[in-house]
């Protein structure tokens, strides 16, 4: 597992350059990307580079375990590497299917004003399980419940229905790059407004919203 991998694309961290990276490095950012998603309250900026070229490596590493003398330690110690490869990337796409299955008409929403040039939340496959899950649950309501009630009430908004994900709740994080004059909101009217300094390798309690650019940009890491 020494061979340099290309990716390439729109991570905000790395802009639209080619960034070569070790498979130890590739398997570093899905890490990384798997503990946002995990912690963030909303559907994060979608990481199918990455995706795709740890399941190209993952089929390098069946190859050349397929080759491999039988009995080999390492040959064990690859398949268990293999398994929590696989384990992290299966837990990353499962979490994020999950939000879109819990905040969809938002998460449409958001794509559908999301300016040009602006990373898209969705793969085009989880756009195309978004909208085939809204529609399934238009179609649902109207079959089972809206066509039963009067004219007036058979339309529903799902934007309003369907909770939004909460910006204000609490994250974990630590700070990767020092950051200065971080803006903090007030929680009450008796509070005003400040502003802190994170320290590189420090650790916080924060609201998410105060965070989110940072978390987007790789300036920190939720935990």
């Amino acid at each position: 597992m020494t061979e340099e991998l290309d990716l390439s694309g729109q991570d905000s961290d790395v802009g639209s350059e080619e960034v070569v990276l070790t498979p130890a490095e590739l398997i570093d950012r899905l890490e990384q990307a798997w503990m946002n998603e995990k912690f963030a309250p909303e559907l994060l900026e979608n990481k199918s580079e990455i995706v795709e070229c740890v399941m190209e490596q993952l089929q390098h590493m069946e190859e050349n375990l397929r080759r491999a003398k039988k009995g080999d330690l390492k040959v064990s110690i690859h398949q268990m590497e293999m398994e929590r490869i696989r384990f992290i990337l299966s837990s990353y796409l499962r979490c994020r299917l999950m939000k879109i299955e819990k905040f969809f008409p938002h998460v449409l929403e958001k794509e559908k004003t999301r300016r040009e040039g602006e990373p898209s939340s969705l793969s085009p496959e989880e756009f195309a399980f978004a909208r085939e899950y809204m529609a399934n649950t238009e179609t649902y309501l109207k079959n089972v419940a809206l066509k039963h009630m009067p004219p007036n009430l058979q339309k529903v908004d799902l934007l309003r229905a369907v909770p939004k994900p909460d910006l204000d709740s609490y994250v974990f994080l630590r700070v990767k790059e020092r950051q200065e004059n971080i803006l903090v909101e007030p929680e009450t009217d008796e509070q005003r407004d400040y502003v802190i300094d994170l320290e590189e390798g420090s650790q916080h309690l924060i609201r998410y919203k105060t965070i989110a650019p940072l978390v987007a940009s790789g300036a920190v890491q939720l935990i």
